[in-house]
């Protein structure tokens, strides 16, 4: 009876190895499933609106379009009250935000063209040769945020407007740190958002649109009050949810690796374009209309105001279905979302910038928006969104730019950050820790005339028409003047030496001729 006892004891034991065996196994396998779908370093979507204003979202005060998931992912993490774009226009943003560095120090400083290859503002020419689209290329060797997140083992992409170097040049996006691009390299060929063309990669992607040149008006004898003259403006292919669909796909090919998405939606900037079945809420919402009947190259529309608005809901819904992907494909959770803006809202295109008061509360309308580098023009949205590692619905005040980014994405990372950047990382402000503080803030712009600004403590200084000859600081308080109407440089002369010592110190001559200061010593 004891062997028998015993010899049953050996075959439980035996059992239970098994068993044990078996279980851990399992374990492991399911472990590396999880460590698969839901990768141990953070997937990184930078989302980046084109022309939107500090007030054009309903969590920023907007009251007439509707904005909910923006709203609702303000909601679920931080929104930043003062934070800069690194320039008032889209290519020089763009490049301070990828590269960390601010305008006195890019590469990329304003709007280049790159007008001595030919007649690039010809729609139809560069439609024929790829040599006249784009716009001149970020210097070989240029190290961006893309470069960085490679090395940490990320799949990085861009989805929407490049900007920062022409096809065919060596600074396209697959390489300058992006293993997979879809959209508009140019800008200027995102001056129509039923376009010809976009662009995979290298190759370029034809889709069903007729070619119509951004000049085009209402043809000749056409009504304007009636919608059919407008029709040839509405195509089949819409560029922004052609992009996004490739967006979508790009998650979900990517869930069980980390990857960092960077999508410069070509939204809400103009030209006022948007599929007609967006329209209906806003058209019964806004009734009749003054149509807009076209200039500056860009086309007339009907509803001027509706499409406007419908623009901006459509670029909300396209964040809200990124969202859903996110959560759909298990990695929400694991996922730092940003959203922003590249800089303030325009003045022209028929856009009505007083009745949505685009830049609320600062100053609107040209001059004080988008190209200039008064608040309007370079204050925008941030929102900070990653559940469970950032409060949800918290406000900071933290003073942030563009040029934070870079040091921000490398902690998240968790790599080191190049050394000659000029941002401080945001990380420890969205954690709730203690955060560094920039001692000012910096910009020059060599368009409109030439600009530069400093922003120290709640003083900011603003001097404009430089190539004009002018070298007088403007200087505001900010804290309480934050239209920016009461010049107070007469009354605080040490503040204003004190400012245009920084401009001195951190202006360094760009290589390009066409960014250079001849008043400020470059040529």
């Amino acid at each position: 009876m004891r062997i028998i006892q015993l010899k049953c004891l050996r075959r439980f034991h035996f059992k239970a190895h098994i068993l044990l065996w078996i279980g851990f196994m399992g374990f492991v396998l399911a472990s590396c499933g999880t460590e698969n779908k839901k990768p141990t370093s953070p997937n990184i979507i930078y989302f980046l609106a084109d022309d939107l204003g500090y007030g054009e979202t309903g969590i920023y005060g907007q009251k007439k379009i509707k904005t909910p998931h923006i709203d609702a992912l303000a909601k679920t993490g931080m929104r930043f009250t003062q934070h800069y774009s690194g320039a008032p226009v889209c290519a020089p943003a763009r490049c301070i935000f990828l590269t960390g560095k601010h305008s006195g120090h890019a590469a990329i400083r304003g709007n280049d063209e790159w007008a001595e290859r030919g007649d690039v503002w010809d729609y139809e020419k560069a439609h024929e040769n790829a040599n006249l689209e784009g716009q001149r290329p970020m210097p070989d060797g240029t190290m961006t945020i893309g470069h960085k997140l490679q090395e940490a083992g990320y799949k990085t992409s861009i989805f929407g407007k490049w900007g920062l170097g022409a096809p065919l040049s060596e600074s396209v996006p697959t390489k300058k740190g992006f293993d997979y691009f879809f959209g508009y390299n140019c800008q200027r060929q995102a001056h129509n958002l039923y376009p010809s063309h976009l662009w995979e990669n290298d190759e370029k992607v034809f889709l069903k649109n007729d070619l119509i040149a951004p000049r085009t008006k209402l043809a000749p004898g056409s009504n304007p009050e009636n919608e059919e003259s407008y029709t040839k403006f509405t195509q089949q292919e819409y560029a922004p949810e052609v992009i996004h669909k490739k967006a979508i796909s790009f998650i979900k090919e990517n869930s069980d690796n980390p990857f960092f998405m960077y999508y410069a939606s070509p939204l809400p900037h103009l030209p006022l374009q948007v599929p007609s079945s967006e329209l209906k809420a806003y058209q019964e919402e806004f009734g009749d209309e003054k149509p807009y009947l076209g200039n500056k190259g860009y086309f007339p529309n009907k509803y001027p105001k509706a499409t406007y608005a419908a623009m901006i809901t459509y670029l909300d819904k396209q964040l809200g279905e990124l969202i859903a992907t996110l959560k759909e494909e298990g990695i929400y959770e694991n996922t730092i979302i940003f959203f922003t803006s590249d800089n303030g809202p325009t003045y022209t295109g028929g856009v009505d910038y007083v009745f949505f008061g685009s830049s609320k509360p600062f100053a609107n309308g040209y001059g004080r928006t988008k190209g200039f580098l008064h608040e309007g023009g370079i204050r925008v949205p941030l929102i900070a969104s990653w559940p469970n590692k950032i409060g949800a619905n918290t406000i900071s005040q933290h003073v942030s730019g563009f040029q934070d980014m870079m040091p921000t994405m490398c902690e998240i990372a968790g790599i080191a950050s190049p050394e000659n950047t000029d941002g401080i990382s945001l990380l420890p402000e969205l954690k709730g820790k203690k955060q560094a503080v920039h001692d000012y803030l910096y910009w020059e712009f060599p368009s409109y005339k030439g600009q530069q600004a400093v922003l120290w403590k709640t003083w900011k200084g603003v001097r404009k028409n430089i190539f004009d000859g002018n070298m007088d600081i403007e200087l505001y308080n900010i804290e309480v003047d934050y239209r920016e109407e009461n010049d107070l440089s007469e009354s605080y002369p040490k503040i204003v030496q004190f400012i245009a010592d920084i401009m001195e110190r951190e202006h360094t001559p760009s290589e390009n001729e066409k960014f250079k200061f001849k008043e400020l010593g470059d040529i």
